[in-house]
């Protein structure tokens, strides 16, 4: 990864939070998803640079791991992610590893995406662009999110999501195809 694509990743992130690219400072401190999310691109983008900067991988990754256990976030910084991730409110996120986020993508507070070793699906979630998932979801299996859907609170999503669709009850019903346009914003960088 070059530093450009580091800066280019980090300031679409801070535009997903505050509309703009330029409140680093503020945005760091007062929002806890933004900083956390920081750290993540840093810690891969040390990890990719090398014995060069051996000392500052190990040092984001200490920050980094800190963070998991100061905000309840779980996302390790080898995930692959797209650009724009906004984690909304913060605790009991968890993604696993192998998952594969797209841009533009809304993480709430209780999310699980994970995978399963067995049954019809086995295997990690892929994730689109524009994705909504609401507070306490779980996307677990080999499934495939398409672009622009959502996933509302508290929802089992345990089968694959054509675009634009809005996912929503216990039982991971397809309620309208509305997508998710009402929920993820500031997506113009």
């Amino acid at each position: 990864m070059r530093y450009k694509d580091y800066l280019d990743l980090i300031r679409s992130d801070l535009h997903r939070y505050c509309g703009s690219d330029h409140r680093f400072f503020r945005t760091y401190f007062a929002l806890p998803g933004f900083h956390y999310s920081f750290w993540l691109r840093t810690t891969f983008f040390l990890k990719q640079r090398g014995k060069l900067c051996l000392p500052l991988y190990l040092f984001s990754r200490m920050r980094l791991r800190r963070l998991q256990f100061r905000y309840g976030i779980s996302i390790p910084y080898n995930t692959s992610i797209g650009k724009g991730l906004y984690i909304g409110h913060y605790g009991g996120i968890v993604v696993n590893h192998a998952v594969t986020i797209g841009c533009n993508c809304n993480l709430n507070q209780g999310v699980t995406v994970g995978a399963t070793y067995g049954g019809k699906c086995p295997g990690t979630p892929t994730i689109g662009d524009n994705v909504y998932i609401g507070p306490g979801s779980f996307v677990i299996g080999g499934i495939f999110l398409g672009n622009h859907v959502a996933v509302g609170a508290n929802t089992v999503v345990t089968k694959s999501v054509a675009e634009n669709g809005v996912i929503a009850s216990p039982g991971g019903e397809i309620i309208s195809h509305g997508g998710s346009g009402h929920y993820v914003v500031n997506t113009d960088y």
